[in-house]
């Protein structure tokens, strides 16, 4: 059999002499490739479990050059995990704010109350405990376990998924459970004689410097000689996934709620986000969802406009801002009206309004989607 063209071959098979040459030639050209050429990233300068699983945690679905700035705010904010733990939860979606995927956050603090209850504050040093804190699947359980205590687990990334994929030509999908598991079992064939923290950070840095989703440099890649998708020429058609998730469309129709008070400040109307729905936590503008954006005549005669803002002589702005804010599964169609209520009465107010100023509206943790109306509608308000 031909080792090299048949590279998974000792995943289930004894290994002879030649296949274990090629482990640690691949083990030993990555390592050395990292040391040279990783970047200077302050979690990879710690042993600290709770600083790499902070930095874990921030930097899924985030690219590194975005998520390096919450790292920081959150390591100064919160050194310790029980200082995580005592927090308030909506300071920490305000750290938070502009990440996206705030359950992330919400998930995090939960579990850094696990680590306070069951392990007296000391985060816990093994894999099969570390996967049980919430929030916390097999590839931060791993990456911690192996990056902070040497526990000999690999971790499987995108990053990882594209880099193996293409080196052993693997044309199955890879974001299935057979797909994943193949890719696994080759990394922790490939980890046995490695330093699996080195290793596991190595095979990461790997596919996201060099081994890109698009057009990488093969010819100048240390493994163009043993990659069996550039052998084959099919690189850029690596790796393959099934047919992803039909993406839902959702129609808000978001209502900017002002009046002038006393004083003559500005004060706007926003709302909590409860659960079983995106930004769970957040604060919102009021919104009506329908299957529609609404037009002005629309908005008009509909029964939330009715019920709830009739009352107050409501004065709608000539012009409305749409949005369209795509999620993993979900892309929202947004329009955004700004009502003046001229006869504003407080006692007609829904019990869930919250009445905030321009000054302290960013005490509240919003979604990017209403960060960014703010930062339009606020200035024009305010001249």
């Amino acid at each position: 059999m031909d080792c090299e063209k048949n590279f998974i071959f000792f995943l289930s098979k004894p290994l002879c002499l030649l296949c274990l040459h090629k482990m640690i030639k691949f083990s030993t050209q990555l390592t050395n490739w990292y040391r040279n050429n990783a970047r200077d990233l302050p979690w990879r300068n710690t042993r600290n479990p709770y600083h790499i699983w902070i930095s874990e945690v921030i930097l899924q679905q985030t690219r590194i050059n975005q998520g390096l700035a919450y790292y920081l705010r959150f390591i100064d904010r919160f050194p310790t995990i029980d200082l995580l733990a005592n927090a308030d939860q909506q300071e920490i979606l305000l750290l938070w704010q502009g990440l996206g995927y705030y359950s992330r956050a919400r998930n995090m603090h939960e579990a850094a109350k696990q680590v306070q209850n069951l392990y007296n504050g000391i985060f816990p040093s093994t894999y099969d405990q570390i996967i049980k804190l919430k929030g916390v699947g097999e590839y931060t359980a791993a990456a911690i376990a192996s990056i902070a205590f040497g526990e000999s687990k690999v971790v499987v990334d995108g990053n990882v998924l594209r880099f193996l994929s293409r080196f052993q030509g693997y044309t199955q999908p890879i974001n299935t459970s057979k797909g994943k598991t193949a890719i696994r079992e080759m990394a922790e064939t490939l980890l046995q004689n490695a330093d699996p923290a080195i290793f596991n950070q190595a095979l990461m840095e790997f596919g996201a410097l060099y081994c890109v989703p698009r057009n990488p440099d093969c010819s100048n890649c240390i493994f163009s000689n043993s990659c069996q998708a550039f052998s084959a020429g099919i690189v850029n058609d690596l790796p393959v996934k099934s047919k992803r998730v039909t993406i839902r469309k959702r129609f808000f129709n978001y209502l900017f709620l002002y009046y002038f008070n006393e004083n003559n400040q500005i004060i706007f109307f926003i709302q909590q986000r409860g659960k079983g729905d995106i930004w769970h936590g957040l604060f919102d503008l009021p919104l009506i969802e329908d299957d529609k954006c609404y037009d002005f005549d629309k908005l008009t005669v509909s029964d939330y406009w009715n019920e709830n803002i009739a009352n107050h002589h409501p004065v709608i702005s000539t012009t409305y801002k749409d949005f369209i804010h795509q999620l993993t599964h979900q892309q929202l169609n947004t329009r955004f009206f700004a009502v003046k209520l001229e006869n504003y009465n407080s006692h007609l107010i829904k019990e869930e309004w919250i009445g905030v100023t321009f000054e302290n509206h960013k005490e509240y943790p919003t979604s990017r989607l209403i960060e960014n109306y703010l930062n339009i509608i606020i200035p024009t308000l305010i001249k």
